[in-house]
């Protein structure tokens, strides 16, 4: 595994790989009408959500959801993603795609200081909108991110 590493006068900060996956996952799905995963990955994301959220009797929040249909090679100073979702029907493929690389090199580049040499993407599904499990899920994102941008 490869770990980016910044170094500091008085030590050193190491970012994951896996948290970098999830900055990207969480970019690429604030943006709206994208299901990351595709429809099948959404179909057992939340078949299992259901279930460990009876099993755990708790909120299925873990982290791999954030990470479904995210893959990444990430260096000391680059990294470079693979991402595949699903699009609602009815949205403009290209543009909602450029919009989705457009904003994860944004919070990946400004939240881990890593530069993005590229973001390839594949929709392998289009959804209609009572298709999509994860719509409640997305929605909070998408608040959440846009209090953080107001505060910021």
């Amino acid at each position: 595994m490869s770990e980016q590493r910044q170094s500091q006068q008085r030590g050193r900060t190491t970012i994951g790989d896996a948290a970098v996956r999830k900055i990207a996952g969480v970019a690429a799905q604030e943006v709206e009408k994208v299901q990351m995963g595709g429809s099948t990955a959404a179909a057992v994301g939340s078949f299992l959500g259901s279930v460990t959220g009876a099993v755990g009797g708790g909120s299925s929040g873990g982290g791999g959801s954030l990470t479904s249909g995210v893959s990444a090679e990430v260096g000391e100073e680059e990294a470079a993603f693979d991402l595949t979702m699903a699009i609602e029907y009815g949205v403009p493929i290209p543009q909602t795609t450029e919009e989705v690389r457009r904003n994860v090199i944004n919070r990946v580049e400004n939240l881990t200081g890593l530069r993005v040499t590229e973001v390839s993407i594949t929709v392998n599904d289009v959804q209609f909108p009572e298709e999509r499990p994860q719509l409640g899920q997305q929605q909070e994102m998408e608040r959440q991110a846009q209090e953080q941008e107001q505060r910021a």
